[in-house]
């Protein structure tokens, strides 16, 4: 193994069924003979400093790094996070310890916003209950109800982001009445290039059919919505929830369910993944829901692998990665001078 640049590839890839990650990453640094990889051990209590610090670059699946993670780190510069959502970071410690965090923006946007595309019309459309129909031998008169079409419905978004705006995008070749969204950090006129309406999220809430979530989950968002918020909603409106689970109080959600306070609710997050075989959310029939896997295909495994890995080359190669949540990091005194040193390494 070569004692140039070393990629962490965290064993949490592994555990989910990701393992083939390591075929791009041993693709993309076959060419450069100052650059390896290795497989870091399992740490399914948070990243340990000395595993980590063995390495330049961790490309990194869902590990938790508390602050206690960077304590005493002298060589990694980089976590290249495999996604976008970085809520298990403590970034402000990462920062302070000269690490970069970069994410996957580009891989995942598109695949995302199919995925909540595809559980709001599934929701329209009654998808599951036609399902159970047929199963049960039952026909096209024995449906309780026909679903609706994009056509009169208000298509609503908790934020107008990276996801946010290629959902509205992809949303506008429908016939949806309206596209509303709630994002403080959107201005107008980045709304009106998707035909999209800004408004406060009671606004949103109250006049949506359907309310989808496309927001990252922090301190201002951790249960954003609860149980004041869904009873602003519709009786006839869904809940439709890509992001992470925390953002969506879930006993308060189960409870609006259970009581059809609203009509139903398309979940790809959760607050406790995987969930308990006993969650009682399990036992509705309201409810569609996926592995926190509604986006995953080979096209997005592909991309969101080559965008993280390029972040890690990237760095190899002396160069600022892209797509830095912590862009400031870079004015640092600790990341200026690893970056020195991978620089006079080359």
């Amino acid at each position: 193994m070569s004692e140039g640049f070393l990629i962490g590839l965290t064993a949490d890839f592994r555990d989910q069924g990701l393992s083939f990650v390591e075929s791009y990453v041993k693709d993309m640094v076959a060419a450069d003979g100052s650059v390896a990889y290795t497989w870091l051990p399992a740490m399914h209590s948070g990243a340990l400093t000395q595993e980590i610090d063995r390495c330049d670059a961790v490309l990194s699946l869902a590990i938790p790094y508390t602050a206690s993670s960077f304590s005493g780190l002298s060589r990694l510069a980089l976590i290249a996070r495999w996604g976008v959502g970085y809520d298990m970071i403590d970034v402000p410690a990462c920062t302070a310890a000269g690490v970069a965090l970069a994410i996957t923006p580009n891989g995942i946007r598109s695949p995302v916003a199919e995925g909540a595309l595809t559980l709001v019309l599934a929701l329209l459309k009654r998808l599951p209950e036609k399902d159970r129909a047929v199963r049960a031998g039952q026909w096209r008169g024995d449906l309780p109800d026909f679903g609706h079409s994009t056509s009169g419905i208000v298509l609503g978004s908790i934020g107008l982001g990276n996801i946010g705006a290629e959902f509205m995008r992809l949303a506008g070749a429908f016939s949806f009445q309206r596209l509303l969204a709630y994002d403080p950090y959107v201005s107008p006129a980045k709304a009106s290039q998707f035909r999209v309406q800004l408004v406060d999220l009671d606004t949103l809430l109250g006049e949506s059919d359907i309310v989808a979530v496309h927001c990252p989950l922090n301190e201002h968002t951790r249960h954003l919505i609860g149980e004041r918020e869904l009873g602003l909603m519709k009786r006839s409106a869904y809940l439709v929830n890509t992001a992470r689970g925390a953002i969506v109080d879930q006993k308060a959600l189960f409870r609006a369910l259970q009581a059809r306070q609203i009509a139903g609710a398309g979940l790809d997050v959760l607050e406790q993944e995987p969930p308990d075989p006993d969650d009682p959310l399990l036992r509705l029939d309201n409810v569609i829901l996926s592995p926190h896997a509604i986006a995953w295909t080979h096209e997005e495994m592909r991309d969101v692998t080559v965008e993280a890995c390029q972040a890690c080359i990237d760095l190899a190669h002396g160069r600022l990665p892209r797509n830095l949540v912590n862009p400031e990091v870079v004015e640092s005194a600790l990341f200026q001078a690893k970056l020195a040193r991978i620089r006079a390494a080359r």
